[in-house]
Order: structure tokens, then C-alpha cells, then sequence
């Protein structure tokens, strides 16, 4: 392994969506992660979305660079095993019901006395503690209790969704960032391994900018706006004469003005009242007008090009098609191509963030399930006999 967090291992013991999120975006940067898979189905995600001979092409993505080991968590030997791969173990990422692991006997204080340097990260729907942590929750239900989607839809209309599993997503990315803080104070010695409790609410709530002081100040509660930035104008979604839609940002003094003189309205850019945020956003139906009246006598590229060459911040509403095809997208290595086991090559998406000394790379595409299994067991000690036995007695796959 290469990258910045080569010679981190990392167990993953979860499911779907933000538990393996954060364990691959940890694997791409050079973590060691054995991702742990229960014996038959292994993890649900192999099956969901669009499947390629019978495997979803979001598996590929999502376990790209781990390592599989199917372990039968409900025998003493499975959970022997797992108390071996973390006795060395930097983090442990999980998303299971809170409570769980516990009664599998992984509870934080077996697992802190079994390895002081471990750091735990937790991921559920409501948090370890407070009054509905027994409570299931998807990614879905932290997107709706953490405030997102009721500020997202049309004006007026049926709270939405993101097109995306945004919950757990967001989720993911608060695990990583909790787990490298706790392995930053554990490598620097300033203390040993703790809990890292992410919530699938707390993580979309910690996105919702300046609601609650809005609310509780100002009694203010924010609705749905459909494409609009309430509060901040000029910036909306604008429809152009050959049913594209482009997204302008023009809401600094400066870009204003210039956006101003690209639709032809000097008058508005020379209007006093408008020439703050404050008064924009007063009116910001009357400039929304002027811009879509604009925009829509022109095709989008022509529209896009005035609007660069003026330095205003614009861009067309992109599907997946547009992305893939994309320059910028290609030039950036966000778009790379990789082989199916069946050898058929594919797109993925490429690596984020871009660092310039240890960049992240694919080295493999997610396994089949306990594609490692042997491989790993074989590193703790274990004998290809020691394997056959554990095999025979179902412990692993």
C-alpha cells in the first residue's frame, strides 16, 4: 500500500451505505481495510442499483482497494477472529444498530481493554445516546429529521429528495474526519483510542447553516425555494431557449453589476436600492425576471460564454452524460477506467481531494465476497489446516 495513510489498518464491520463510504474513501488514500462480510449474501449492496452479471456496478465502486473476509459473526470462532484483526488495529468503522456489537461481546470497553490505540467510529441513525438511539434510521430518515428536506423542493410543494443518498453520505465524511483526528491523537501521542459517535441526523444537520439562529432570534423558519438561494440575490436556476437550464451566481456587489450589463440592464446596476445583498434579496423576484428574460432568448452555450467572458460565475445543469463527457471532468482524472473481473472495462468516478505528494489511487475494484478470507487469516497465524477446520465449522467463507 501506498498514500498517506498507509500502515492505518482499518476493520470494517457495516453495511450499504455510510460505514463503507468512509472505509473507502480511508482505503483510497492507502489504509489497509478488511472489510468484514457476513457468509452467503455478504453485503446488501452487492445487489443493489443496476447490476453487471449479477453484481451492482455501486459495489465495484464502493469497496474498491478492501479486502473481503466473510466471518460468521454468531459463532465464537468468527468473534475470535475479529478480537485478532483488531488487536492491531488502528480504527474500527461500523454501522450497525446500536447495541449490536455489544451483545456480540465487541462493546467499547472489551474492545478499548483488547487494544487501547483503537479508535472506534460508530455510525447510526440518532447517536449511542439520548432518547431515540434504539430507533432504526437510514440515511434517509437523517435527511429528513436533520432539516434538509424540508428546505428542498419547489416553492410550496412536497418536501424532496436529493437525488443521492445525501444522509449517509454526509455521514461518511463526518466518520472519516472523527477517525483521523482520533488517529492524529493516538500517532502523536497525546492520548489512547476513543469512540467516534456520528449520527446520520446530526451530520445533515450540521450542514443547515444559519437555521436555528434565524429561528430562535428571528422567529424566521426557512422553506422551500425550488433552485432559488433565498436571502442571497442574485443566485437561481435559469431556463435557456433550447430547454437547458443553467445555474448563475451573481450575488457578490461587483459580479451584480457585471451580470447586469451582460442581460442588458444597466438600469438595474445603477439602481441604489440594489446595490447590496440586502436590498437585492428584497426584490429578488423583480431580478430573477430580468435574468430569465435573458436567458431564455438564448441557446445555453451562447449564454454560458457571455457569462464567462464577463466573470460571472455560471454553469449548466449537468446529468451523468454531460459529466462523462466533460473536459474538465477528463483533465482532472475524475473519470478513470477500470476492468471487471469479467474483464469488461468500465468508468468510475475518480478521487477526491487531489493531493499533490501522496495521491489516492484504485488498486482494485471491490472483491468477491471473502475473495481475502484465507489471505487474511493466513496473517494472523493461521494454518491451511487451522482455515479447513474453520471453513468446515461455517466460522468463515
Amino acid at each position: 500500500m501506498s498514500g498517506p495513510l498507509a500502515g492505518i489498518k482499518v476493520i470494517e464491520i457495516g453495511a450499504l451505505i455510510a460505514a463503507p463510504f468512509a472505509a473507502r474513501l480511508m482505503a483510497e488514500f492507502g489504509a489497509d481495510v478488511i472489510k468484514v462480510e457476513a457468509p452467503g449474501d455478504g453485503d446488501p449492496i452487492r445487489k443493489w442499483r443496476k447490476l453487471h452479471n449479477g453484481t451492482s456496478l455501486w459495489w465495484y465502486l464502493q469497496s474498491r482497494n478492501k479486502r473481503s473476509i466473510a466471518l460468521n459473526l454468531k459463532s465464537a470462532d468468527g468473534i475470535a477472529i475479529v478480537k485478532r484483526l483488531l488487536e492491531d488495529a488502528d480504527v474500527l468503522i461500523e454501522n450497525m444498530k446500536p447495541g449490536a456489537l455489544e451483545k456480540l461481546g465487541l462493546g467499547w470497553d472489551v474492545l478499548h481493554a483488547l487494544n487501547p490505540k483503537l479508535t472506534m467510529v460508530r455510525i447510526s441513525g440518532y447517536g449511542q445516546t439520548g432518547p431515540y438511539k434504539d430507533r432504526p434510521g437510514f440515511g434517509a430518515i437523517g435527511e429528513a429529521m436533520g432539516g434538509i428536506r424540508y428546505t428542498t423542493g419547489e416553492a410550496g410543494g412536497v418536501p424532496a429528495r436529493v437525488g443521492v443518498s445525501l444522509g449517509d453520505s454526509l455521514a461518511s465524511l463526518h466518520a472519516v474526519m472523527g477517525a483521523l483526528m482520533s488517529v492524529l491523537r493516538v500517532k502523536t501521542g497525546q492520548g489512547d483510542g476513543q469512540v467516534v459517535d456520528v449520527s446520520l441526523v446530526e451530520s445533515v444537520f450540521n450542514l443547515m447553516e444559519s437555521l436555528v439562529p434565524e429561528y430562535d432570534l428571528l422567529g424566521h423558519v426557512r422553506e422551500r425555494s425550488g433552485g432559488a438561494l433565498p436571502g442571497i440575490a442574485p443566485s437561481n436556476t435559469y431556463p435557456t431557449r433550447d430547454g437547458a437550464y443553467v445555474v448563475i451566481a451573481g450575488n457578490s456587489n461587483p459580479i451584480y453589476k457585471r451580470l447586469m450589463a451582460v442581460i442588458g440592464r444597466q438600469d438595474l446596476a445603477d439602481d441604489p436600492q440594489f446595490a447590496q445583498n440586502d436590498g437585492r434579496a428584497a426584490q429578488a423576484a423583480l431580478i430573477d425576471a430580468a435574468i430569465a428574460g435573458w436567458t431564455s432568448r438564448h441557446p445555453i452555450e451562447h449564454v454560458l460564454a457571455e457569462l464567462e467572458a464577463a466573470d460571472v460565475p455560471a454553469g449548466r445543469i449537468y446529468s451523468v452524460a454531460d459529466i462523462v463527457a466533460d473536459p474538465h471532468y477528463q483533465a482532472r482524472d475524475m473519470i478513470l477506467r477500470h476492468t471487471l473481473p469479467d474483464g469488461v472495462e468500465v468508468a468510475m468516478p475518480g478521487i477526491v481531494p487531489k493531493l499533490s505528494d501522496t495521491p489516492g489511487a484504485v488498486r482494485w475494484q471491490g472483491p468477491a465476497l471473502g475473495e481475502h478470507t484465507d489471505a487474511v487469516l493466513a496473517q494472523l497465524g493461521m494454518t491451511a489446516a487451522d482455515i479447513a477446520r474453520l471453513r468446515a465449522d461455517g466460522a468463515v467463507q
